[in-house]
């Protein structure tokens, strides 16, 4: 057999390999071009496709333009306006590779036709399969249209793997949304197959969000918050607004839309005690942090990104979500339902109803007790007075009776401590004699001897779900004994040996003395082995090397991230606190006395993430004026 002998391979060639990397699908294309309009400074883009992007992808833009010379440069690989200094750590354009319309001339067949603001006339250029037709004169309005037939018919093998015209569409839609999130500023209209998908004009960036997320806009809690050079901003809904895939969920890092595991990562750990397992929030977060300190350069599509420090991203957006999530119920965040059409289509739990309205109250204003409630002058009044009175000690103890044999059983078997009324106690001190705001209202009575009914200081009807109210404050005490590290260790009767990988069996070593904290004690036993020697009491009767196995390899892939923040170690003790919590709170069908009632509205109303149960259920409904009146059919 002849030796193989090294050999250059022919531009074309180069060219349709590269194009394999940066035009992976239409969506991929559809983002270099738009993504090159926006670079061009772009207020204004249209963008038309069929048959998902296969047949006809077109983006027209009002920017600068290019000159007919700089036309067969724009179509010549490595050619680019975006690095005048050469310099890659410092760039701030979308583009910067000079890759996309070349990679997509060899592909497919593309048509440009440009004008600058002081040129007479735009010119047209053409790329069919990697032949260059062109420049000559052509009409045109100020700025540049793209236009790209028949992708991938010189490569019918790519073809053939694409998905169908609904699919690609799908994902050139992803492709837009992310675009228009990205430049509010831009009036951007989208239209596929001959409908219009979307027509936004240019619009601040709250409305933008609500706009794309197709989410409420009176429903976005905002997130600002700066730690040195790194600043994170954006929209986040709260964990009644979740969706079954992570669709919902857009991210920017220095305007640039990003698909990035640490920050996906971030956002899972700060929302997992607030929404359901296997439910997806939906936000928009925008990172900006110094140019330095990010490298973009790191694959052909530019999705992807790699930080200098992976630890303090993660850190900082976990925290700032989190607390942006950790708001009481006296801070708003409660649905506010349509019980009209509530009543007629039962939803799953924790899901938004089809067709139904929800939006939520996320001010925490509140007005004065004089707003006519709209029930007539029989309307059972409460003074004043009783909006601030403070609640005697005894008002805990009565929430607290009959639960604390159950819970001193489940504090038992946790490690915490038992004493009487300590795991039990989970209201609030008593109410300052001046403090008036009270959002969840005055209770007026049980419905079902399961649901709190209140009135609002504004007039509006509360249903509060005790149980889920309950379980919500037992589960932040359980939580904040968890984080003070006062977990008692279950020595195992004979130390169990797991054997593992050397990086993985490594990667625990490290952590011995933060697992040793929650009552996980482990050391190495030879080369790639770890001896456990206790567990977390909660976690007694594991399987201990299934969870060692699941802790490590999730600290080999991320090993600057907390073992306490592992999926596997953390999914557990939620697991566990969400059933003692449970199994520790008021259960439906119990009759509670008025000062009970009170009291667990008062509680709410001062803790963290009192807005939904530890399973990602609300704890409670908002039932407005106009609901009401559209639930007697006075409105439509």
């Amino acid at each position: 057999m002849a030796r193989p002998v090294i050999r250059r391979l022919s531009n074309h060639v180069v060219d349709l390999i590269a194009a394999g990397e940066v035009v992976e699908r239409p969506a991929a294309a559809l983002k270099e071009l738009v993504e090159n309009a926006l670079d061009a400074g772009a207020t204004r883009l249209e963008v038309i496709l069929r048959g998902g992007g296969c047949e006809l992808i077109e983006v027209s833009d009002n920017g600068r333009g290019m000159e007919a010379e700089e036309l067969p440069l724009a179509v010549e690989r490595h050619c680019t306006s975006k690095l005048p200094d050469d310099d890659l750590t410092a760039i701030k354009t979308l583009g910067f590779r000079g890759e996309a319309l070349p990679s997509i001339g060899a592909s497919a067949r593309l048509f440009l036709t440009s004008r600058t603001e002081t040129a007479d006339t735009a010119w047209e250029l053409s790329v069919q399969g990697g032949i260059v037709e062109g420049p000559v004169p052509s009409a045109g309005a100020v700025g540049t249209r793209v236009v790209v037939r028949d992708l991938f018919f010189a490569t019918p093998a790519r073809r053939k793997f694409l998905k169908t015209a609904r699919v690609e569409g799908n994902h050139a839609e992803a492709v837009m949304r992310r675009v228009a999130l990205s430049a509010p500023d831009c009036a951007i209209t989208f239209i596929m197959d001959g409908r219009e998908i979307f027509s936004l004009p240019p619009q601040d960036i709250r409305r933008r969000v609500a706009s794309v997320l197709n989410v409420p806009e009176d429903g976005l809690l905002a997130v600002d918050e700066q730690r040195g050079a790194m600043r994170l901003s954006g929209y986040i809904c709260g964990p009644g607004e979740t969706r079954r895939t992570g669709n919902g969920q857009f991210m920017l890092v220095n305007h640039r839309p990003v698909m990035d595991p640490i920050l996906r990562t971030a956002i899972r750990v700060a929302y997992r005690p607030v929404i359901e397992k296997g439910r997806f929030p939906v936000l928009l977060l925008h990172l900006q942090l110094p140019l330095d300190r990010v490298d973009v350069n790191v694959h052909p599509a530019k999705t992807e990104l790699r930080f200098a420090d992976e630890a303090e991203v993660r850190a900082f957006v976990i925290g700032a979500v989190g607390r942006a999530l950790a708001r009481s119920a006296g801070e708003g965040g409660g649905i506010q339902a349509d019980l009209g059409i509530i009543g007629r289509r039962a939803s799953a739990i924790g899901q938004r109803v089809p067709g139904s309205s929800y939006s939520y109250d996320h001010t925490g204003a509140t007005r004065t007790s004089s707003v006519d409630f709209g029930f007539g002058t029989s309307v059972r009044r409460f003074p004043s007075s009783s909006a601030g009175r403070p609640l005697p000690s005894m008002q805990e103890q009565t929430l607290v009776s009959g639960l604390e044999e159950g819970q001193r059983h489940y504090a038992d078997a946790a490690g915490w401590d038992s004493k009487a009324g300590e795991c039990g106690k989970v209201l609030p001190s008593p109410v300052e004699e001046n403090q008036t705001a009270q959002p969840l209202g005055v209770p007026i009575g049980q419905i079902h001897a399961t649901y709190i009914l209140s009135i609002a200081p504004d007039g509006d009807l509360i249903l509060t779900d005790q149980h889920a109210a309950h379980e919500r404050l037992t589960h932040e005490r359980l939580r904040a004994r968890f984080a003070e590290g006062t977990v008692r260790a279950q020595a195992l009767l004979m130390p169990e040996v797991v054997d593992l990988s050397h990086g993985a069996a490594e990667a625990l070593a490290q952590c011995a003395e933060e697992l040793a904290r929650f009552g996980l004690e482990i050391e190495p036993f030879g080369t790639g082995s770890i001896l456990v020697r206790s567990l977390p009491a909660p976690l007694s009767g594991s399987d201990v090397a299934g969870l060692l196995r699941d802790v490590a390899e999730e600290l080999v892939q991320m090993p600057d991230l907390p073992a306490r923040q592992t999926d596997s170690l953390d999914g557990r003790f939620e697991a566990i606190m969400a059933r003692m919590a449970c199994h520790g709170s008021i259960r439906a069908g119990r009759i509670l006395k008025q000062e009970e009632m009170e009291a667990l509205l008062r509680g709410m109303e001062q803790h963290p993430r009192a807005n939904t149960c530890p399973h990602g259920r609300p704890t409670w409904l908002k039932l407005d004026k106009d609901g009401l009146e559209k639930l007697f059919g006075r409105t439509k």
